[in-house]
């Protein structure tokens, strides 16, 4: 380009030369003045100089930097700029240079941070992710997909996706997204230290000419959603079951007193007495399942107000304290009477009740139950113990489940409804707490209860 720029100058510049020559022979002829002539022809030629230096100045030199400016924005140095001072014609085209540049500094900015976020995007999704051009080589994964398989990116980017994906399901759907040129979707099962389930979404990517230029593969965590659907059906179960029971226990014995002549007052009253027991227990059943839904509620609130511990667990010993004579429990509080702190007065109740309730029911005759109640920095820290059969390590994890019994047999004829626990920490964790539990087998459980202030 700066060849073309300078020919015709230097063309202009020989012709004008060679003019000057010819006419210094010219002049010659008519005088033989040597002198004269080398005047005249250094004239002309000082002449010459200063219309090439003009032309030089006010054309070559604003072509020349253009030329360089275009060549830094070939290479994409789009910072380049032309600052040469010039008017006319020139002036016009270094604007539109000058123009043409930051329009493309603009566009390689937008691109970059459009770049940049996308790339963000496709870092921070909680998605694995990995794309694959239309021969099958990778070229992207982000880290979820490295973090799902224990990979790094030099693993696959560069690699067959058949050389490098272990797993068939993933072949498979990136074969039929290419093959069938639209979504589809599978699912897959990865046992690392945990069983993870994936849903596979594979997508075929084609460019303006609607040709296929590769596909993306998307791997969704589906592993919570299994785990409620899994909770979801025990939890049908576990209802239908524990509804079928009592039910069963009042049909069948009141089918009984209708269509059998019993003249036997006792055996009578006895049947009645069982169906009044399924009776209560059906209503404890449904009182609790009621308890649980509005305490599980995404817009469930307490609503709080001083509470005075002591006052809370007198009145639940009013109710209880009968269970706690028939086994001869002792009974122990060391709890501060004027501790006092910010709770809903009702549910602190049933949190009492129902650790109550448990502990005298899995104590022993005879054995012992405990409350104490710490003001610490934070929290009120409530300790309920026992002295009772205690609970096996392996259940520990799964005591607040709904409906989750550690001995089956021996729960249900507790007349428990296996939803006490669940209530407790439902109820614990609205309050911003949380409820912690111990325990050893033959030697007793603690449960540890913190209220923040």
């Amino acid at each position: 380009m700066r060849q073309l720029t300078l020919k015709p100058i230097i063309r202009y510049a020989l012709i004008i030369l060679l003019i000057i020559i010819i006419s210094g022979l010219i002049f010659i002829q008519f005088t033989n003045n040597y002198i004269v002539v080398v005047l005249v022809l250094l004239t002309e030629y000082l002449i010459l100089m200063m219309m090439l230096h003009y032309v030089f100045d006010k054309y070559v030199k604003p072509i020349k930097k253009a030329t360089d400016t275009l060549d830094e924005l070939v290479k994409g140095n789009f910072s380049a700029r032309m600052h040469h001072p010039v008017t006319g014609s020139m002036a016009s085209l270094l604007m539109k240079i000058n123009k043409l540049a930051r329009s493309l500094s603009e566009l390689s900015f937008n691109e970059k941070i459009h770049a940049e976020q996308l790339s963000t995007v496709i870092e921070n999704i909680q998605s694995g992710l990995i794309l694959v051009d239309e021969k099958g080589y990778i070229h992207l994964v982000n880290k979820n997909f490295l973090h799902i398989f224990g990979k790094t990116e030099k693993d696959y980017v560069g690699y067959l996706y058949y050389d490098v994906l272990e797993n068939d399901t993933l072949h498979k759907t990136i074969q039929q997204t290419f093959l069938y040129e639209q979504n589809v979707k599978d699912s897959i099962i990865i046992s690392n230290q945990t069983k993870q389930y994936f849903e596979v979404i594979g997508a075929p990517i084609f460019d303006d000419r609607n040709m296929l230029k590769g596909g993306i593969l998307v791997l969704y965590d589906i592993t919570e959603l299994k785990k409620l659907e899994r909770m979801r059906k025990d939890f049908v179960a576990n209802v239908s079951h524990e509804l079928k029971t009592p039910i069963t226990s009042i049909r069948g014995f009141s089918e009984t007193l209708l269509e059998e002549d019993i003249n036997d007052k006792d055996t009578a009253r006895h049947f009645l007495s069982i169906i009044n027991e399924e009776s209560k227990r059906l209503q404890m059943l449904i009182q609790d399942l009621l308890t649980l839904s509005r305490l599980e509620k995404e817009d469930s609130q307490v609503r709080l107000s001083k509470v005075n511990l002591i006052k809370i667990i007198e009145e639940v010993i009013q109710v209880l304290n009968i269970h706690l004579e028939q086994k001869e429990i002792a009974f122990k509080v060391n709890v501060p009477k004027e501790l006092i702190f910010m709770a809903e007065l009702t549910s602190v109740k049933q949190i009492m009740i129902n650790l109550l309730e448990n502990a005298i029911h899995y104590t022993p005759k005879g054995g012992e139950v405990r409350i104490h109640a710490v003001d610490e920095e934070e929290f009120i820290h409530i300790i309920v113990k026992d002295t009772g059969i205690g609970i096996p390590a392996e259940s520990l994890s799964r005591i607040f489940e709904r409906f989750y019994r550690v001995d089956k047999a021996r729960s249900r004829n507790t007349g428990g409804t296996g939803l006490g626990l669940a209530i407790v920490k439902h109820i614990v964790e609205l309050h911003q707490g949380k409820i912690e539990v111990e325990s050893e087998v033959d030697v007793g459980t603690t449960f540890h209860i913190y209220f923040p202030k």
